[in-house]
């Protein structure tokens, strides 16, 4: 895979493993994050250029995209990866969070596929692809915000893929069930469900590069249960949410152990 590759909120979980999976497969990778000293270690470890990155910002992601070209020449792929996943209460959510959330989840998505599109189109060749989340197909209590941003992630995607065909610049979305990274910490798994791993996320990212396809949900079993779930009657998909105490994760949870998380992405 020689392929210019971009990665960003690759500092630790899926955006790190990805950058890592991507490398070994061939790939130059260029990773970015907000955390300058996180990044720099990141990239140390991997052996690849670590560029520091705001994606809400359209000064910095361009000079961003900017110097991983200038370092290695076209951009083949760019992977939108950085997020955040405040939980809890709908009401207990404060308007900075909100704010917050929207902007690097969705705003940062929207900005980073934008200027990668006006990049790639004129070269006729390039993919973005977009992290999203079973979030955005499945709403669940105390995960309103981060549902709502995941959700358009999901329809932004599915509408510049659409733009896009012809062009020769593939647009496609990956969206992760529960992860074992920083984002659930403090919660517990749905009844009955093994956490997915960070580097089966970086698998999906690394297929869909090889072979585009519009959206690859991980494990790809929970997009079927996902679609078919969405069929069933209201009283149904609250018994199934009950049985698998989903109505409880995002609101009954170890506030301690996620405090780190939380102070970071407030921070």
């Amino acid at each position: 895979m020689s392929k210019v590759i971009v990665v960003t909120g690759a500092a630790r979980g899926i955006g790190l493993a990805t950058a890592r999976a991507l490398r070994d497969k061939g790939a130059t990778v260029v990773i970015g994050d907000i955390d300058a000293v996180a990044v720099k270690e990141a990239g140390d470890l991997l052996g690849v250029t670590a560029l520091t990155v705001d994606v809400t910002d359209r000064g910095s992601f361009a000079a961003f995209l900017d110097e991983a070209e200038a370092a290695h020449g076209a951009i083949y792929a760019l992977v939108n990866n950085a997020g955040i996943m405040p939980i809890g209460p709908v009401t207990g959510e404060s308007d900075a969070d909100a704010r917050r959330c929207m902007d690097i989840n969705v705003h940062g998505v929207m900005l980073g596929t934008k200027l990668a599109i006006e990049r790639m189109r004129p070269r006729g060749k390039g993919h973005v692809i977009n992290i999203a989340s079973v979030a955005g197909l499945l709403p669940t209590p105390g995960l309103a915000l981060y549902n709502a941003s995941k959700a358009a992630v999901v329809a932004y995607t599915e509408a510049v893929r659409l733009e896009m065909l012809g062009s020769g610049v593939y647009v496609s979305a990956v969206l992760p069930s529960f992860t074992n990274t920083e984002l659930i910490a403090g919660t517990r798994s749905p009844k009955g469900q093994k956490n997915c791993e960070p580097e089966e996320i970086a698998a999906a990212v690394v297929g869909l590069i090889g072979k585009p396809r519009s959206q690859a949900v991980v494990p790809h079993q929970v997009g079927f249960q996902t679609k078919l779930g969405a069929l069933f009657p209201d009283r149904m998909r609250e018994f199934i949410m009950r049985r698998y105490e989903l109505d409880q994760v995002f609101l009954d949870f170890d506030h301690q152990a996620r405090k780190v998380y939380d102070d970071r992405i407030r921070g």
